[in-house]
């Protein structure tokens, strides 16, 4: 039981992270693009933070979302469980 509500309890920080991270994301590009749009209309820059920046929050998620699939701890778990196996042989 306890293991089960630590799992659950990450999981929850890890999303709330994430939310942090997607509302940081959209309040700083947004307020980019108004002192772009004010300061230099002609010339727009925003939009490098935006892709670079959102490389990095797509990265997050997928991160978040991929965690038990792909390198996560159900297959750390799997490798060490499979380790152990190979040296009692």
């Amino acid at each position: 039981m306890e293991k089960e509500y630590e799992q659950a309890r990450r999981k929850v920080k890890d999303l709330k992270d994430f939310y942090n991270h997607l509302f940081a994301y959209i309040l700083v590009n947004v307020t980019l693009f108004i002192i772009n749009l004010i300061s230099t209309p002609g010339m727009w820059w925003f939009y490098w933070v935006t892709i670079f920046w959102g490389i990095g929050l797509l990265w997050h998620a997928f991160g978040f979302l991929n965690e038990n699939k792909f390198l996560g701890k159900e297959w750390e778990d799997k490798k060490i469980e499979e380790y152990m196996k190979k040296e009692k042989k």
